[in-house]
């Protein structure tokens, strides 16, 4: 007598079943993703921005203590003057920077906004544009 090889059909549904719940839990996990690496997106653009201002404020402070600067200094004297300084100069549709005025040698905290809700926040020097 021959022996069949194959699987039951209990077998078969035991498996579609299986996947069938494993596929519940790990669908919505990724659904979410895109919303998580947009606002990983911004939170980086945030750090940029908190970057830029930096090394724009130590440029100036090196100016005005005499010391020969190649990079010129710009003018920040509010929140969104601070996107100049991010390469590509903006944010992702949907998400602004708060305005907020900010004198030179001070800084503020600008928080990076959609739909009402602070999503991350950006540390900005004020700086006086080089003469």
């Amino acid at each position: 007598m021959k022996k069949q090889a194959g699987f039951t059909l209990i077998e078969l549904i035991a498996v579609i079943v299986i996947l069938g719940i494993i596929a519940a839990v790990a669908v919505p996990r990724f659904v979410d993703l895109s919303n998580a690496a947009e606002q990983a997106s911004v939170r980086a653009t945030a750090a940029s921005i908190t970057s830029g201002s930096s090394l724009n404020y130590a440029n100036e402070v090196a100016r005005n203590a005499g010391l020969d600067v190649t990079q010129p200094v710009i003018g920040i004297s509010n929140c969104n003057e601070a996107l100049n300084l991010v390469q590509g100069g903006g944010l992702p549709d949907g998400y602004s920077l708060e305005d907020e005025a900010i004198t030179a040698g001070s800084f503020a905290e600008c928080d990076i906004v959609s739909g009402g809700d602070t999503v991350a926040m950006a540390t900005v020097y004020g700086a006086t544009a080089a003469p």
